[in-house]
């Protein structure tokens, strides 16, 4: 590369928890640039969450948090392709992609669940999540399956 690798953006903290992590959540949700409706959107469902919740000494946004880290997976496999044959090669995620990652599937596993509205269907993840339950603990697991039954192969990492 010519250049130097371009410098890593600060992300403004949310107007009603003051915290980055929200919107970065909030910029991965939102479609066509509607940010403000995805905002909202986010608030109505730590609100149902809220409601919901069991554990009562948590906010709805540690619940959140809580349900992210359930749901970020710490090794993924790569495609490597040595002498003709492709393996798949067991690797460790850097943090930054880990909450990526774990924030993308609680969206698309969100997004695909049965409730009326995307504020249920999205505090509906976060609860399943948060239990250790629902489409994107059922893929981190999946993840981590793939990349321990592939630990032989973990001899090829670049």
């Amino acid at each position: 590369m010519r250049k130097g690798k371009p410098k890593k953006r600060k992300l403004a903290p949310d107007p009603k928890f003051n915290d980055p992590l929200v919107t970065r959540f909030v910029n991965n949700m939102m479609w066509e640039g509607k940010k403000s409706l995805a905002f909202r959107l986010f608030y109505e469902a730590l609100d149902i969450v809220d409601r919901k919740k069991e554990d009562e000494n948590k906010s709805a946004l540690e619940i959140w948090k809580d349900a992210l880290t359930n749901v970020m997976p710490s090794v993924e496999v790569r495609s490597r392709r040595i002498g003709g044959a492709t393996f798949q090669i067991p690797m460790p995620i850097r943090p930054d992609r880990r909450i990526s990652l774990g924030m993308k599937w609680m969206i698309k596993y969100a997004r695909a669940r049965n409730e009326k509205s995307f504020p249920q269907k999205l505090a509906a993840e976060i609860l399943a999540a948060y239990k250790e339950e629902g489409g994107a603990v059922k893929k981190k697991n999946d993840t981590h399956r793939m990349a321990e039954a592939n630990k032989a192969f973990s001899h090829f990492r670049f």
